[in-house]
């Protein structure tokens, strides 16, 4: 099993861990800087919501099309996680509001303020959006929402081994580090803002939870097969088609914020 699982890891890293969104992420370098504008950020944040929130419906599907009650279980862990069961582990320092960092939702507190969605809709306060301008598709663009139907369509896939594809590519593209170069630019644009604080709590906790997640990817996987007959092509196929609609989603932020850089110099011009 063991060389089974080192030449299926040899096939991922170089068919599938290559792919350009993970490699490198043209918006995610641009937002590092931190120089983007008020109407920028706004922008950003509304599709970030409307993912963010999609994405509890693709996880309920991986959840309702579980082949095991263990399989259920597993994704009921993000699922109560992103609504606001904060995680409990004994012996692991834990946030006073959003648990720990790993653990299980077993016996762990629910808060409505944990929730993942309503983190980021207090960080967008700070931009002059309120609850009824996040989340919901009609603000989705046309890539945000081809995103989210991907999600549901992989991600959730009622056959598991396309599922697990789909979820293992999510993982690494999360592990990735684009979390933190977010969480790099919100800190730059605060300084060139001369903020004294600005809540990016939803964006710092993700870099710390995705920090904790690129090792159990892995290990999860070789769990798998030990016990699943994972098909390596169909594999790599649906992993890398994850990536694709991964990439559709920032291509299209990327376009919106170019879009939004050209509306600002022609108001400064104008």
């Amino acid at each position: 099993m063991n060389d089974r699982f080192g030449r299926f890891k040899a096939r991922l890293e170089r068919d599938v861990l290559s792919h350009p969104i993970i490699v490198a992420n043209p918006y995610t370098a641009w937002f590092k800087r931190g120089t983007f504008s008020r109407q920028q950020a706004r922008a950003f944040l509304i599709q970030f919501s409307v993912f963010s929130n999609q994405f509890l419906l693709a996880q309920l599907h991986k959840t309702l099309n579980a082949d095991t009650l263990e399989e259920m279980h597993a994704s009921k862990e993000i699922l109560a996680n992103e609504i606001g069961v904060g995680f409990l582990s004994a012996g692991a320092i834990e946030d006073a509001e959003l648990g720990s960092l790993r653990g299980s939702i077993e016996g762990g507190t629910f808060r409505f303020r944990a929730a993942h969605f309503e983190l980021l809709v207090r960080m967008a306060r700070q931009f002059g959006l309120t609850f009824a301008d996040l989340g919901k598709r009609r603000f989705g663009t046309e890539s945000t929402l081809f995103f989210c139907d991907e999600l549901i369509r992989l991600y959730g896939h009622e056959d598991y081994a396309t599922a697990a594809a789909a979820s293992w590519a999510v993982e690494n593209w999360a592990a990735a580090g684009f979390w933190d170069e977010l969480v790099d630019g919100w800190e730059g644009y605060r300084v060139s803002q001369r903020f004294k604080r600005l809540d990016v709590g939803f964006f710092t906790w993700h870099a710390r939870l995705e920090a904790n997640h690129s090792k159990h990817t892995w290990d999860e996987l070789a769990t798998t097969l030990a016990y699943c007959d994972l098909n390596v092509d169909d594999f790599v196929r649906h992993a890398n088609e994850m990536l694709d609609a991964v990439a559709v989603f920032w291509r299209g932020l990327n376009e919106q914020r170019a879009m939004l850089t050209g509306e600002t110099e022609h108001a400064k011009t104008g």
